[in-house]
């Protein structure tokens, strides 16, 4: 059991050196990063691997219909996501809180693929789900950026 614990710490170490890449403006090598990561992991691995991973492979793709592609499959690991193993990775954290900025960005992803009926699914989801966020720099992060796609849906 420890060694398994370890072996996650050391994936989420990974993934988060290569976050650290992409906020540091090196998106290639991040993308690069994340993609060897995701070959190890595969589709089937930690369902908060996946997720933590494909969230922000997301942010290195060039073409919106790879980046919509990497969204989905972080969805998809967050709903294989349960709070026991997210709180190994950090107690304070629920499941339930990743998904208004999950469902944040599908909403963007569509909204660059100009399919707005469907950005404004996604956008009330995340609207509906941002009771999951505290009053913090997050989530009041989250909410402000869900004001601002609302408003750009509304101009379309």
């Amino acid at each position: 059991m420890e060694q398994e614990k370890a072996s996650g710490d050391a994936v989420m170490t990974r993934i988060g050196q290569a976050i650290m890449l992409l906020h540091g403006g090196d998106r290639e090598e991040a993308r690069n990063r994340f993609g060897a990561l995701w070959s190890e992991i595969g589709e089937h691995g930690d369902p908060l691997h996946r997720c933590t991973l494909a969230h922000y492979m997301a942010d290195t793709q060039d073409d919106p219909g790879d980046e919509l592609a990497w969204d989905l499959r972080a969805l998809s690991a967050a709903e294989g996501l349960g709070d026991e193993r997210l709180a190994q990775h950090q107690e304070e954290l629920a499941v339930r809180a990743f998904y208004p900025s999950l469902h944040l960005n599908l909403a963007a992803d569509y909204l660059k693929l100009q399919r707005l009926e469907a950005a404004r699914v996604h956008l009330d989801r995340a609207r509906a789900a941002t009771d999951a966020l505290g009053d913090d720099g997050y989530g009041n992060g989250v909410r402000a950026a869900i004001e601002r796609l609302e408003r750009r849906l509304r101009e379309d």
